[in-house]
């Protein structure tokens, strides 16, 4: 059997789980896992729902016999086939522990991507993602070049047909515009504290406030430097026994898993915008098995 998912957001009024309910059940479809969210205060309803089509019904025909139902609600929605694995490209500078997470993920099979191409500003991981049998490109940056190097990037995008830029500690700021043309298809990392650092050595800073907790967030990407909807945030506790260097330490681990997670939700389907925030939906049962142990 098939395994699709269809994503719904519209006006929130009733009947509309209903009308999705009856339309995949006249169509032969048994839903598996559903997700629904009506937001108060914006008045938007948002839905996910996978589901196994039991008597060979197709993306487009779920799509096209779906039309009369999404036209009388209003609805912004979707049918994605889950055996279909979304093209990411990732992007990174010296920082490379989250790529290497990344790598390692996508190859037992926990993360269900195509990378399709690694961009960094520099040649440190050329040889490791050149190992795992990915196209390499080294783009570096300067103030000079910075809207050349740009173009570059998106003709890989376009080459490519990435859906999805990853910036797994890429330290380089995005244009505006290129924000906007990939708006909701660039996801971030980046440090958070409990109060908030920025600028330069955030660990340094953490350490002589003392904090006792630190973190990392990640997010879509937008106009607004490290403001973008946020997808996913983790902490892990510290002491004051603890050193800058530990801080570090522990800052890696927990970057990569929330920016792992990130991409898990964003390639399911299960993130949606809404407005400067997201609805994030919990995981389908199994998504998160792996296809070998290592």
């Amino acid at each position: 059997m098939n395994s699709f998912a269809l994503t719904v957001t519209c006006a929130s009024t009733r009947g509309i789980v209903a009308a999705i309910a009856a339309f995949l059940a006249d169509h032969g479809c048994n839903i598996t896992d559903s997700s629904q969210f009506d937001d108060m205060e914006t008045g938007r309803f948002f839905m996910r729902v996978s589901f196994a089509s039991e008597e060979a019904a197709t993306l487009d025909s779920l799509q096209t016999g779906f039309a009369e139902i999404g036209a009388r609600f209003g609805m912004e929605y979707a049918f994605h086939d889950e055996a279909e694995r979304m093209k990411v490209i990732i992007m990174v500078s010296r920082f490379g522990h989250c790529l290497n997470d990344l790598l390692y993920r996508w190859r037992i099979g926990a993360l269900p991507i195509d990378i399709v191409a690694v961009i960094s500003n520099h040649m440190d991981y050329q040889k490791v993602v050149v190992n795992h049998d990915i196209p390499f490109h080294c783009i570096p940056v300067t103030k000079a070049n910075k809207p050349d190097a740009e173009g570059r990037i998106m003709e890989v995008v376009e080459q490519t047909g990435a859906e999805l830029i990853v910036l797994a500690r890429y330290m380089q700021v995005l244009s505006d515009a290129m924000c906007q043309k990939m708006s909701g298809r660039i996801i971030n990392i980046h440090h958070s504290f409990l109060p908030s650092f920025k600028g330069a050595n955030p660990y340094k800073q953490a350490y002589q406030r003392g904090v006792k907790l630190i973190g990392a967030t990640s997010h879509y990407v937008t106009a607004d430097l490290d403001e973008g909807p946020i997808i996913e945030q983790d902490i892990v506790r510290v002491t004051h026994a603890q050193s800058p260097s530990d801080y570090v330490s522990l800052g890696r681990d927990v970057e990569s898993q929330v920016l792992a997670r990130a991409i898990h939700a964003h390639i399911h389907r299960r993130v949606f915008l809404n407005g400067n925030k997201t609805v994030v939906f919990p995981a389908s049962p199994g998504s998160y098995a792996s296809e070998r142990m290592g």
